[in-house]
């Protein structure tokens, strides 16, 4: 199967789920088309069972698409990007250092939380994994997707000092997350050494050098943008700081997540305010909003019917719904515990805590490291635990969160 042949099938798929969604279930779109493409892998997986092949065929595409290269090397970049271009920096100065230690801190402290509960599960369980691919785990589930984050954060209306918490740091903490599980994959397949200096200086250069590289290629992009006034070549420059720039950064081995992230805030203020025309921000807004559309509903139609890959054991399935409530509950720690340091010289919103504990929403990210996990019994496992979590996030906390919202909505400034 050729490249055009795959992506018609997938925009096509994509597009009558959607419609489907709009005309008859009315959820939020993203949301909606994951549930559909849920409900279709399990129907084929059913099928498979009565020994109808047609699944087979359907999951010799789905390795076709290797889900984890597509959104890791692929959409993650277009959607970080147009994530990015509507953050206000100034908002974001403000909360920095809220925004920095729950991206960080919170990060490692999530990761060894869930990483010790998660060994004690399955051992209780009986599955014996190491505590070295149980901290793995934590670590690739830890991180707030900044995809279906960003996706909710559109239709619950959150006060603006949260939404610039909620925004900022699922936008970062998955490029520290992606750090942390590479660092954590290479101790248990034997290709790091658990020295900390040498880890220290891995998690500096990719994350610090990540950071350093988005200011200068999102500076480039400025000085580029401000020396033109079309708006079809000022779009094709975003598209090479995106593209160009997540491509280098990667080869560099800086973290290519910050490094996008940090040039689409640059664009989307310095940029917006002193290189573009009110028809280049409209137009560029457009673009870069429809590109968000329509790679989210490709990504959420994916994460639906990716169940075709999971290997169902009743042992395993009783783990991952332990491991649900684990997750919630280390997620009010990570984030609790510094909130609740802030607090003592600044003030929150009502419900703070709540919100982002149940707003820390999980999604294509985690199962895409999942996949990308050496084969064997411990990545199935894995696999079935990460699913079952990202599942209640966005079928269950993406869809109530806004239930948290009437106090807090009307401290919205």
């Amino acid at each position: 199967m050729n490249l055009f042949d795959l992506a018609a099938i997938l925009i096509t798929a994509a597009a009558l789920f959607a419609w489907f969604n709009l005309r008859f279930l009315k959820l939020p779109s993203t949301i909606g088309v994951m549930l559909i493409g849920l409900v279709l892998g399990l129907a084929l997986a059913g099928l498979r069972w009565f020994g109808v092949g047609f699944a087979d065929e359907v999951e010799v595409l789905l390795a076709v698409i290797d889900f984890d290269e597509a959104l890791l090397r692929g959409m993650l970049s277009f959607l970080l990007f147009a994530g990015a271009l509507h953050v206000n920096l100034d908002d974001l100065r403000t909360h920095k250092w809220v925004v920095a230690t729950l991206a960080s801190f919170g990060v490692l402290i999530s990761t060894l939380l869930i990483g010790f509960g998660s060994w004690l599960i399955f051992d209780l369980m009986g599955l014996g994994i190491p505590l070295i691919w149980c901290l793995v785990f934590g670590s690739l589930i830890s991180p707030t997707d900044p995809i279906a984050v960003l996706a909710t954060l559109k239709q619950i209306g959150a006060p603006k000092r949260l939404e610039v918490k909620i925004a900022g740091e699922s936008l970062f903490n998955d490029g520290v997350g992606v750090v942390v599980f590479i660092v954590l994959v290479g101790i248990a397949t034997g290709q790091t050494t658990a020295d900390p200096m040498a880890i220290s200086k891995l998690f500096l250069t990719e994350a610090v050098g990540g950071a350093v590289f988005g200011m200068l290629i999102g500076y480039a992009g400025f000085r580029l943008l401000r020396s033109v006034d079309q708006y079809d070549v000022e779009v094709l420059l975003t598209l090479a700081i995106v593209m160009g720039g997540y491509s280098a950064a990667y080869h560099l081995h800086f973290s290519a997540p910050i490094a996008v992230v940090v040039a689409g805030i640059i664009i989307g203020n310095m940029g917006r305010r002193h290189a573009m025309s009110d028809k280049t921000r409209e137009r560029l807004d457009d673009f870069w909003e429809l590109v968000d559309e329509i790679l989210n509903a490709v990504l959420f139609l994916l994460i639906g019917v990716e169940v075709l890959v999971i290997t169902f054991n009743m042992q395993h399935l009783l783990a991952a719904l332990l491991l649900i409530p684990l997750a919630l509950v280390v997620r009010l720690i990570s984030v609790g515990l510094p909130i609740t340091l802030f607090r003592l010289r600044a003030e929150f919103p009502a419900r703070t805590i709540r919100i982002l504990t149940w707003g820390g929403l999980r999604g294509g990210i985690s199962v895409a490291l999942a996949l990308s996990l050496p084969a064997g019994p411990i990545r199935e496992q894995l696999l079935m635990a990460t699913y079952a979590i990202v599942l209640f996030s966005l079928l269950v906390q993406a869809t109530t969160i806004r239930h948290l919202l009437p106090v807090a909505a009307s401290e919205r400034e």
